[in-house]
């Protein structure tokens, strides 16, 4: 990877790492994504977010310390406390109140998944009365489903696995997410289907605390610098998203 400038006069690892450690916070499911990690047989996440956050600390020279979250609310809400640095998520407008955010690595559609027993084929025929909908607590695309369905409303759960055991246990109809990450949970619930159409396309970004400067741009030139030089591109086709488009 090519040198990273990150401007002039700005004490950029103060500002992006002020304890001299970056502290990056990642998302945690059952099964790894293009936003999601898993762990490995020896507990190190693993996924594409993992592979960035390793590639980041390598490029700016500094230590790094992981940390998971449940869901991207409460990654947010760490990156507001700044009890984290840096981590990546979907933006909305509600996210950019509260972070600063630098490039996208992935447009991503939300969506839902659908159970068997719901015959639900798309997603226009999720907002009907009594259509249980379960979302990820926090996230833009709880914010989204909640603001575009009129008959219905999500219900929040904290974690992908939760939303899994309650639709295998016929308890939801529907469950909101990205379709990218909502390839693995298919298999995980029988007889389900992702619903063609959407509800929402925004981009997946690297997010900061609010107000960073330095940070900011010593993230978006990073992260710029991995897409020219193909190093996102290779990190997706690693995780086998060869078939995934990374933002321009």
């Amino acid at each position: 990877m090519t040198p990273v400038s990150f401007g002039q006069g700005v004490g950029t690892n103060a500002d992006l790492a002020p304890t001299g450690t970056l502290r990056i916070g990642l998302i945690e499911a059952p099964s790894p994504g293009l936003i999601f990690v898993s762990r490995a047989a020896d507990g190190k996440p693993e996924g594409v977010t993992a592979d960035l956050a390793a590639d980041l600390a390598r490029t700016i020279g500094l230590p790094l310390a992981v940390t998971l979250f449940p869901n991207s609310g409460a990654a947010a809400a760490a990156l507001q406390s700044t009890t984290i640095d840096v981590s990546f998520m979907p933006v909305d407008a509600t996210r950019r109140q509260a972070l600063d955010f630098g490039p996208g690595y992935y447009n991503l559609e939300s969506t839902y998944l659908a159970s068997a027993a719901s015959g639900i084929t798309d997603a226009t025929q999720v907002d009907r009365p009594g259509v249980r909908v379960l979302a990820i607590d926090g996230t833009t695309t709880f914010r989204a489903s909640a603001r575009t369905l009129t008959h219905t409303q999500p219900v929040a759960v904290p974690t992908v696995a939760e939303a899994v055991e309650r639709m295998r246990a016929g308890r939801a109809d529907a469950f909101a997410l990205s379709r990218d990450t909502l390839r693995p949970v298919v298999r995980q619930v029988p007889g389900s289907r992702i619903v063609t159409g959407g509800f929402q396309q925004t981009h997946v970004a690297v997010a900061v605390p609010k107000g960073r400067s330095g940070a900011l741009a010593a993230v978006t030139a990073w992260l710029d610098d991995a897409k020219r030089t193909g190093v996102v591109r290779r990190i997706f086709d690693v995780h086998g998203f060869g078939g995934d488009a990374v933002a321009p």
